[in-house]
């Protein structure tokens, strides 16, 4: 029987949890690991101004996973996924999608009406890509070479109201 992951806002302590289960995911390299390391220090030193709501599924006393989004600059309630990791031997026992529906109930609450999330079109994130879709995000716009040659921004949007 799976356990429940509780979500709750991240602290100070989980940063050395989340930093290494996102050095544990092969998809990610080191230097987005840097930047979400800059994200995840911009949140704690002001998380009012930077924008930014992070949260983490605790599964026992353990950082199982993570989300990350804010509402998109100048624009009428869309915000952006910018984060959503789980560990990779938490995978596929639904706590990506605990955390997606939790954010995705915060943004509702805030006349937030549609949810981005990009991602790459390398073979390695078709798992990431299949989840997006399972959990009713659709395919809005590719850009071709976009982070490398070959390597295409995908942009996925849902609807919320």
């Amino acid at each position: 029987m799976r356990m429940r992951p509780k979500v709750r806002p991240m602290t100070d302590e989980d940063k050395p949890a989340i930093i290494q289960m996102l050095r544990n995911i092969p998809e990610f390299k080191p230097v987005e690991v840097d930047i979400a390391e800059e994200v995840l220090d911009s949140y704690l030193c002001d998380s009012i101004r930077s924008g930014y709501h992070v949260f983490v599924a605790e599964v026992g006393s353990s950082i199982a996973g993570y989300i990350c989004y804010g509402p998109t600059p100048l624009t009428e309630g869309t915000w952006d996924i910018y984060w959503l990791a789980v560990a990779p031997t938490q995978q596929s026992q639904g706590i990506g999608k605990a955390l997606l529906t939790f954010a995705e109930g915060n943004i509702k609450e805030t006349q937030g009406r549609l949810a981005l999330i990009e991602t790459s079109s390398k073979p390695e994130y078709e798992a990431t890509r299949r989840f997006h879709r399972a959990q009713g995000y659709e395919l809005a716009c590719r850009i071709a070479d976009f982070y490398a040659p070959g390597d295409d921004k995908l942009v996925f949007q849902k609807r919320l109201s």
